[in-house]
């Protein structure tokens, strides 16, 4: 079996919580260092949605090179075994400009792709999926997932019965290869230490308190719709091909506006009621999102932590990375 291996080229590597201040360390680090940024985030992939995603502005993109951002239709998918790819050989084009790569993102299995290697699983087969979606039509997905659960438990034991995504994916790697889908993400030692030396470059920003990472949350929430993320969503639905099953419709945010319109109508204006309720269950998603990326970068105790609740997390970033450049030459 091959393996998508992590770059051995120098690299940084920034991560955090959404809301946590990856982007204004990110222009910190910029403005001090000879870097191009590549994205680690799976929802900036996709043109058409800057409001929803916080994606940086044309002033921003333009100030320091940045890649992985726009590169996908909403339509499309966009894995984690391209995304390894796609940043192996962008970070090969970046040392030969002479500039350091910094990745930066929120987008964990990237990171972890990244770091670890990803075992090279079969390609989609859109005849073995179709067949996968009719017979979810007929039985459903928690039939799905019970036949899931009987040629690959492993997997089936971490995903949701009506995660139809992911259980079509992993019978469909089944269906094809005659393996289960947990059966690609080997634990061998040299996996481990990839992974760990990965972690090692990581710099990581994670409030100390959790409380400081809900306001800015909320505010973010709330400057997105000020800036009419509703609209951003409307002309999304209005395209026709689009719906709420897709990778970068479930993305948080648009998943919980689509559901909205879906239940109360994109003709009229929200009551202030529906409004508040929309708004709520938003932030709270966005939250859930946040605990998540956490628990993610706990489990990677190499990683270097910079309280980004703090008033000096900026100039920590600047001295770290500084200190990280040092090392890797």
């Amino acid at each position: 079996m091959t393996r998508l291996k992590n770059s051995t080229l120098p690299y940084l590597a920034l991560a955090g919580p959404t809301a946590a201040g990856k982007t204004a360390a990110t222009f910190a680090i910029a403005k001090t260092l000879p870097v191009e940024i590549i994205s680690v985030d799976s929802a900036l992939v996709y043109t058409g949605m800057d409001i929803g995603t916080a994606k940086p502005t044309i002033e921003e993109l333009a100030s320091v090179p940045h890649h992985l951002i726009n590169i996908r239709d909403p339509l499309q998918a966009y894995s984690a075994a391209e995304f390894v790819a796609d940043a192996n050989t962008l970070m090969a084009e970046i040392h030969a400009r002479g500039k350091t790569p910094l990745l930066v993102g929120g987008t964990m299995l990237y990171f972890k792709a990244l770091f670890e290697g990803l075992d090279d699983m079969p390609k989609a087969n859109p005849e073995v999926r179709a067949e996968i979606a009719s017979l979810a039509l007929e039985k459903g997905w928690p039939a799905m997932h019970a036949q899931l659960a009987l040629c690959d438990p492993v997997t089936a034991a971490r995903l949701q019965p009506q995660d139809s995504q992911r259980i079509s994916r992993a019978l469909e790697v089944w269906t094809v290869s005659g393996q289960a889908l947990s059966s690609f993400h080997s634990q061998s030692a040299e996996k481990d230490s990839a992974a760990k030396a990965g972690a090692a470059r990581l710099i990581s920003l994670e409030p100390d308190d959790r409380s400081w990472l809900h306001l800015r949350i909320a505010q973010r929430f709330e400057a997105m719709l000020a800036q009419d993320f509703m609209a951003e969503v409307k002309a999304l639905r209005a395209r026709g091909d689009l719906h709420i099953d897709l990778p970068s419709m479930r993305c948080v945010g648009y998943r919980q506006a689509w559901t909205a319109l879906d239940q109360l109508g994109s003709e009229r204006p929200f009551s202030n009621a529906e409004w508040s309720d929309f708004k709520d269950k938003g932030i709270v998603a966005t939250r859930q999102l946040a605990k998540r990326q956490i628990t993610w970068l706990r489990s990677m105790p190499e990683r270097q932590i910079i309280a980004c609740d703090k008033p000096d997390a900026l100039q920590r970033v600047i001295d770290l990375t500084a200190k990280a450049m040092q090392q890797q030459t």
